[in-house]
């Protein structure tokens, strides 16, 4: 099998991320005596200041982490909640049927910063000014701005210019957006974290008091001041009018990141971990567990990608019509065994049509009035700014294993540069997620005040007996748990390594809605890359499927990092893009 790099190998610690200098700085906390917890958090918010177009601080970030010492497997949820003014009624007085894909209607509580401050207080070692200060030095110093984000800044900036000035000030320093690979700076954002340390080392010298005074400088000080102030004055969005948001002060102060545990099943003699149903996490466990059911153990061919395909569509299925942040959701039946053997019978010869969610312990599904109908439209992918043209965005991700063997795993995104404007003198944006609620009454990711919009962030963990494993991920939206899956079939069954496993052809079905606005989807639709090769793209065309033929290094931004049965550490990092990289030693 053909490999862009090598799968990397060595006993200390290994960091992989979306981005070169995030993978770097996560090497350098290791270097310097941090865990795995430090370098993870180190590298997250590096990854906030140099991949702006795709995640912030004041984003969202689901972390799924393990520490060696003693097996404890957990979940930290950085997803923030919908306001207390947030009721289906308030955006039907409005006039509005969905969320607005972008400005201040969507904000919810950022949830990113107080996430990773969670995990250091917890499981961290290190100083929060030693974790913070690689961050700070890009956003003053600067850092050359990928190509990318440049793209998406040049998309925007007519809409910054004349509706979101504040934006205009950070990313327009000149009046045009910056050209790639310049030494692009965020002064505001590094005056923020800086005066966030301040705070938090007058309160005290003890480290976890410095993280906690950090946290309510964030959630009840200045930062919550700023934007309580700024959401009350009305902005563009996606849909074409100005609109002040629901988010208050309060709404921050009463928020805190939890820690709960994992969603998982055991698959190819091993437990694959991710979050519960209020993200998408879920859905990849049902697809594992429907093609077990079906023996499917290659997808180099066209049956098993087919096969694929169709285990996708039945559990996004039930993702629309189960999930949420909702105690009723019936998580454990579907994730049983005799559920998928039952979804699993429904895999045809052929492309199905239609979205077919499950009847778990015989209960009756009931979808989106929107899905029911079929009147979607075409999807715009995650996130959007279609008041002035659609603007495709991303997440991030990154991987982290140190040699005691603890293990992270984080998908942080939000805050968009190009979906919310940036708060005055914060230097950030708010996440745009309450855009994944439905105004719809009664179904499990319905709106209501303090509910988790149903997130598709997903980060993952597979764990041996023996101790061995590794935490893996992508940025992608609703293709997250698609693109994992050929990944650990190769990986798992097919015993590709990790580099090959990443580095082989991708592909993904578009035929469930969107979890994004304006919530579109393409009936049967499958994205491929060319590198599947002509008899199966041709298969799957003569099997039904509406096959749209893309790049051959387009699909996935995968990484993954973790300690084989022999204990070696191994990393790797997807390719695609010139970006991501996999450092360790």
């Amino acid at each position: 099998m053909f490999t862009t790099r090598p799968e990397l190998s060595g006993t200390f610690g290994m960091v992989a991320s979306t981005h070169w200098l995030a993978s770097a700085i996560g090497m350098r906390i290791l270097e310097a005596g941090g865990n795995a917890f430090d370098a993870a958090a180190a590298t997250g918010f590096t990854l906030s200041v140099v991949e702006p177009h795709l995640n912030g601080p004041g984003g969202d970030a689901p972390i799924i982490g393990h520490r060696a010492a003693d097996g404890h497997t957990f979940v930290v949820c950085g997803q923030g909640t919908a306001p207390a003014a947030a009721t289906i009624d308030a955006y039907a007085d409005l006039g509005l049927d969905l969320v607005p894909g972008t400005g201040h209607l969507a904000a919810v509580v950022p949830g990113a910063f107080g996430a990773w401050l969670d995990l250091l207080a917890r499981y961290g070692t290190l100083p929060l000014a030693a974790v913070l200060a690689p961050a700070i030095g890009y956003a003053r110093n600067g850092y050359p701005i990928v190509p990318a984000a440049t793209r998406t800044i040049g998309a925007v900036a007519d809409h910054f210019a004349e509706h979101w000035p504040t934006s205009a000030e950070v990313y327009l320093p000149h009046g045009a957006a910056p050209e790639a690979g310049t030494l692009f700076t965020n002064t505001a954002l590094a005056d923020t974290f800086d005066r966030l340390l301040g705070e938090a080392r007058a309160a005290s010298p003890d480290r976890e008091a410095q993280i906690d005074a950090a946290r309510r400088a964030f959630y009840e000080g200045f930062v919550a001041e700023a934007i309580d102030g700024f959401v009350a004055t009305p902005v563009r969005d996606s849909s074409g009018r100005d609109h002040a948001g629901l988010l208050r002060a309060d709404d921050l102060a009463g928020w805190r990141a939890t820690e709960e545990a994992t969603a998982s099943i055991r698959f190819a003699g091993r437990t694959v971990h991710k979050t519960r149903a209020w993200g998408q996490g879920p859905v990849l466990l049902q697809q594992l567990a429907m093609l077990e059911a079906l023996g499917i153990d290659s997808v180099e061919d066209v049956d098993g990608v087919h096969a694929v395909l169709e285990v996708a569509k039945l559990a996004f299925a039930d993702r629309e019509a189960w999930y949420g942040d909702d105690a009723d959701v019936p998580l454990e039946t579907l994730l049983s065994s005799g559920y998928a053997a039952e979804r699993a019978r429904l895999v045809g010869p052929t492309a199905a049509d239609g979205l077919v969610p499950g009847t778990p312990d015989g209960r009756i599904p009931r979808l989106a009035l929107v899905e029911r109908l079929g009147d979607a439209v075409a999807g715009t992918g995650e996130p959007t700014v279609s008041s002035i043209g659609l603007s495709p965005g991303d997440t991030c991700h990154v991987d982290v294993v140190d040699r005691w063997g603890n293990r992270v795993s984080a998908t942080p995104s939000g805050g968009w540069l190009q979906s919310s404007p940036v708060v005055p003198g914060l230097g950030f944006a708010l996440p745009t997620r309450a855009q994944m609620f439905w105004l719809e009454p009664g179904l499990p990711n319905s709106l209501a005040p303090g509910k988790r919009p149903r997130t598709t962030l997903s980060p993952g963990m597979v764990l041996d007996d023996d101790g061995s494993g590794f935490a893996f991920g992508t940025p992608g939206g609703d293709q997250q748990d698609q693109w994992t899956v050929p990944f650990l079939l190769r990986h798992l069954v097919g015993r590709l390594d990790l580099q090959a496993a990443i580095d082989a052809p991708m592909w993904h079905s578009e035929h469930v809605p969107s979890s994004f606005y304006p919530r579109g989807h393409v009936p049967l639709g499958v994205v491929a890359e060319s590198r599947l090769g002509d008899e199966v793209l041709d298969g799957l065309a003569a099997r039904g499927h509406a096959v749209e033929v893309a790049g051959p290094w387009t699909l996935g931004r995968l990484s993954a990092a973790g300690i084989r049965a022999d204990g070696m550490l191994v990393a790797a990092a997807n390719p695609r893009g010139m970006q991501g990289y996999a450092v360790g030693r």
